[in-house]
Formats: C-alpha cells, sequence, structure tokens
C-alpha cells in the first residue's frame, strides 16, 4: 500500500482491477488444475472398479457353476442314497417276514419236537426234569466264612444261568485255572424272574393225567435254600405258616395243584370222585404221619412204618387220611401237619427244614354199571346213576374225617353192590429236605445228625435211580425209608416230575453242580411206560 501513496484514484483502481484480474486467472488456473486431477483419478477409480467388477462377477460365475455342482451331485447322492434306503428297507422287510416265518416254524417244530420228545418219555417212562434257578439273595455273600475280599467278592458272583428254557449254563472257575463252561439239558428251564404261574404252567398237564387214570409224582430237589420249598409252597411268614389268598401270585406247586385238581373235580358228574389227603415226614430215616390225632383230637406226629404189600406195592399201615371237599379244606390240613415239620436254622438257611415232607392226594372215582367195557356217554344214565349212589350211600361217605389205612376201604367200598367199581389214583407232592455241605452250613450236634440222615436218604434215592437206569435185577429201594415210601412212584407206577432248585451263586457252585449232575442221571431213567389205571365204564346197552 506505499506504493499506492502518491497516485490518482484512477490508477489505484486499475491497478486493483489487474490485480483482480490476475488473481482471477490465477484460480481459474488452479481450479481448471485440480479438476483435471480429479477427472483423471476417476477415470483411474472407475477404470480399477470396472476391473473389479468384471473380476467379481467372473468369481461369483465361477462359484455359482461350483455350487451349482455340488448341489447336483448332493441332490444325486441323496437320489441315490434314497434309493438304497428303499432297498435296504424292501430288503429289512423281506428279512422281517423270513425270520418271522422262520420264528413260527421254529415255533411249531420245537412244539412238535415237545410233543415228541413227551410221547417218547411216556413210551421210555423216562423221569421230567425241570430246573429252577432261583434269583441271588442277600444271605448269598460269603458271611460267617472267614475269607478274602476277592473271594466274597467271587462268592456273589452269579455261576449258573438259563441259556435258553432248556439249558443251564454253569461257569466252573478255579482260582489259577481257566474259566470253563458246562451245558446242562432238561425238559424246561426256569431262570431267576420267571413266576411261580410260569413253574406252575408246565406242570398243570400233569394233572389232567391224574384224572385220567395216572398216578402223579411231583418232587423238588436241591440244596439248602435252594428254593425248593418255595416252589412248592410258596412264601411262608416267620412263625406262621398259614398260606396268603391274598398273595395267590406267589402260591407254589402244592396249593395250586389242589386248586386245579378240584376244579378238573367240579368238570365232571358230582358224587363220581372223593378225595383223601395224607401228610408225612421222613425225618431221621423215620415215617412220621403229621395228621394223627391224640385221644383228645390234637393233631402230633406219630411214627409210622412203611411196608411192601404182596402185590410188590409201598404202603403205610394206619396211616391217616382225611377226606376233603375243596382246597380250603386240603390246604387247612397240610398247614397242620406244616406247623408240625422239623425246622433248623443253619448258616445257609434260616428255616431249613430237616425233614422230607411228602403230601398225598388220593382220588377215589366211582363207576356204577354191571357191564365194563364201552365208553360212557350218556349223560342222563350218569345222572341217574349217580342219584342212585347217592340214595344208596350215606352222606357220611363226603363227611367221614376218620383215620384208616391207607388200603382200607373208605366208606363207599364198604358198602359196595356188585354193580360198583373204584379206581384209585393218586397224586404226591414231595419237598425233599435240601443236601448241605457240613462244612458251610455250621451245624453241630442234632442237626448235624439230622444232616447225615438227610445225606443218605437222598444218596440212596441217587442209587436206586441208578439201578433203575442199569437195569439191575436188586433195586435197593429199601436202604432208606424215603426211597421205600416213594417206591411206587420212582420205580415206574408214576408219571414222575423232579423240580430241581439250584442257586446261582458261585458260593453253591458244588451243590448246584451235584443238584445237575442228579438231575441228568434222572433223565436218563427208562422206566417203561407208566400204567394206566382202567376206567369200567357202563355199556349203553344197559
Amino acid at each position: 500500500y506505499q506504493g499506492l501513496a502518491g497516485r490518482s484514484t484512477n490508477e489505484i483502481l486499475q491497478l486493483y482491477a489487474a490485480h483482480g484480474q490476475q488473481m482471477k486467472l490465477q484460480r481459474s488456473s488452479v481450479v481448471t488444475q485440480l479438476h483435471g486431477a480429479i477427472k483423471k483419478r476417476l477415470k483411474q477409480d472407475l477404470k480399477s472398479l470396472h476391473s473389479f467388477a468384471l473380476e467379481l462377477s467372473k468369481d461369483f460365475q465361477r462359484q455359482s457353476k461350483i455350487c451349482l455342482y455340488q448341489v447336483l451331485a448332493a441332490v444325486q447322492g441323496m437320489q441315490l442314497q434314497n434309493e438304497a434306503m428303499q432297498m435296504c428297507q424292501m430288503k429289512a422287510f423281506d428279512l422281517e417276514q423270513s425270520l418271522q416265518e422262520v420264528t413260527e416254524r421254529y415255533e411249531k417244530e420245537k412244539q412238535k419236537r415237545k410233543a415228541l420228545h413227551n410221547s417218547l418219555i411216556e413210551l421210555r417212562g423216562n423221569i421230567r426234569v425241570h430246573c429252577r434257578i432261583r434269583p441271588l439273595l442277600p444271605f448269598d455273600d460269603a458271611a460267617g466264612h472267614s475269607v478274602s475280599q476277592d473271594r466274597q467278592r467271587n462268592f456273589s458272583e452269579k455261576a449258573a444261568y438259563a441259556a435258553d428254557d432248556e439249558t443251564v449254563l454253569v461257569k466252573c472257575s478255579r482260582p489259577g485255572h481257566a474259566s470253563v463252561n458246562k451245558t446242562f439239558q432238561f425238559e424246561r428251564v426256569y431262570n431267576d424272574l420267571e413266576s411261580q404261574d410260569a413253574v406252575f404252567a408246565d406242570v398243570a398237564p400233569l394233572l389232567t393225567s391224574l384224572l385220567d387214570g395216572y398216578n402223579v409224582c411231583i418232587m423238588a430237589y436241591g440244596q439248602t435254600g435252594s428254593g425248593k420249598t418255595y416252589t412248592m409252597l410258596g412264601p411262608q411268614l416267620e412263625g406262621n405258616l398259614s398260606f396268603s389268598i391274598e398273595e395267590e401270585s406267589e402260591l407254589g406247586i402244592i396249593p395250586r395243584a389242589t386248586q386245579e385238581v378240584f376244579r378238573l373235580i367240579s368238570e365232571k358228574p358230582p358224587g363220581s370222585y372223593w378225595v383223601e389227603v395224607s401228610v408225612v415226614e421222613v425225618y431221621n430215616n423215620e415215617i412220621f404221619d403229621l395228621l394223627a390225632k391224640d385221644s383228645y383230637g390234637k393233631v402230633f406226629g406219630i411214627k409210622r412204618d412203611v411196608v411192601t404189600t404182596r402185590e410188590g406195592k409201598s404202603d403205610v399201615p394206619l396211616l391217616t387220611h382225611e377226606t376233603v371237599a375243596n382246597a380250603s379244606e386240603f390246604l387247612h390240613l397240610v398247614n397242620k401237619g406244616l406247623q408240625l415239620r422239623v425246622t433248623h436254622p443253619t448258616l445257609v438257611h434260616a428255616h431249613s427244614s430237616r425233614s422230607h415232607l411228602v403230601v398225598t392226594l388220593t382220588i377215589t372215582t366211582v363207576v356204577f354199571g354191571d357191564n365194563f367195557g364201552t365208553l360212557w356217554e350218556d349223560e342222563q344214565t350218569s345222572q341217574r346213576l349217580n342219584k342212585e349212589a347217592s340214595c344208596t350211600f350215606p352222606q357220611k361217605m363226603r363227611d367221614n374225617k376218620s383215620t384208616s389205612s391207607s388200603r382200607a376201604s373208605s366208606p363207599v367200598q364198604l358198602e359196595a353192590t356188585e354193580k360198583i367199581k373204584q379206581v384209585k389214583t393218586r397224586l404226591q407232592l414231595v419237598d425233599l429236605a435240601g443236601s448241605e455241605c457240613v462244612g458251610m452250613s455250621g451245624v453241630t450236634g442234632a442237626a448235624l445228625r439230622e444232616t447225615s440222615f438227610i445225606n443218605r436218604s437222598l444218596s440212596a434215592l441217587a442209587d436206586v435211580l441208578g439201578a433203575i437206569a442199569e437195569q439191575r435185577a436188586h433195586i435197593p429201594y429199601r436202604n432208606s425209608k424215603l426211597t421205600h415210601l416213594l417206591q411206587d412212584s420212582v420205580g415206574g407206577d408214576a408219571k414222575l416230575l423232579v423240580m430241581l432248585c439250584i442257586s446261582p451263586g458261585q458260593k453253591y457252585l458244588t451243590e448246584s453242580m451235584q443238584s445237575l449232575g442228579f438231575g441228568t442221571r434222572a433223565r436218563q431213567v427208562q422206566r417203561g411206560q407208566v400204567k394206566k389205571k382202567n376206567f369200567p365204564v357202563l355199556s349203553k346197552g344197559k
């Protein structure tokens, strides 16, 4: 501004305008340069963006093709898998049908085989042997024995199993030796989960044979504590031997068999049957009548003897036979007898039976008529003759409860006319005392003597079966009162079923193997075909 001093206004205005024009030109040049630079940069960026877009588009197309190929491959794979799945389903369906057909054929063949096997048993007179494996119980540990923890753990392990319904598998293991599996075959094997119902279902057909004219004997065999009494009688409370009707599902063979027998009798013409019961125990090789009464009418065990009749049959003279009209009366009498049965606690079982129990039902069938030879099918004739019989014989035939010999005549026999014929069949239900190892049971004194007699009587039973199997001329029935008493049943005069009861624990392996060996030998006994009692029947012509 100092240069402007002294100049005129026009000069100053000219100078200011020139300066403004110069500044304008400079700004215009800067804007032009900036615009060119921006334009150039934008072109470069646009070109780069266009190249990137092309690359992105090409990459997208490439990735789309890859994905499309993958989707197509996946769809094709799913189709193939679906077809394979359908093929597998068809094959599975065919296999299921084939399996079902094979299973049905197997069951049919199994039933046929069982029927043929039963027929073969009938013809040969073989002894039926069933085996029941009880579950492990709290007393199966090694309590009471000074053994190592390892052995105690081994004692609580299971050694016997039901491989199937006809095979027992036993794992035999000894310290330092390899485990060996042994199998035993029987007519029926029950595992530790099968109920009393399942056991009796296989026993029930024998009871039909009873009313068809065959004697039947069912006996439980096994070591102490193996479940024989439970199988035969059912659970019994300590100090109370009464049968619990509320626990019918737990009832054993004896009460169930009685109910079934009276059910079968109820389907027959009234008055044509009556039933008598006797209860005996074999204790220390002596026979005791558990239904005998003293002069005051009190029941107490009286010693009896067993003899062989002229016909070669065993008989117990003066044995008490009580007439019963239904299952309740029967169970009441059996309960009275059980209260007299000898028991003693051992280390193996707290309520060990020290005697063999034999419950016998004698069924007398009354048949009327002069001529016997053709089938009695006329129901009206049956009813007429039943009325005639009820008139001929007083009511005391049903109500008589007096003591009589097993071979003595019944009330009907005492008054029978020539038109009356009788056939007696017998059902023997035997709960054998358990075999036991003295060292394991820990018995002493009188109990030790009982054990000796028990083991000797069971050994005598095995000797008898061995002699029958070998068809010896002499069968040692009289070596024991037990075998003498059961002579008819064991010797072939009855259909005999032995119910083996074994404990599954390793602790009782020796005793279980002994019981299984006994059952195996019993199956091999051929006694000849069991004889059927011939029922005399009324001719239609009469």
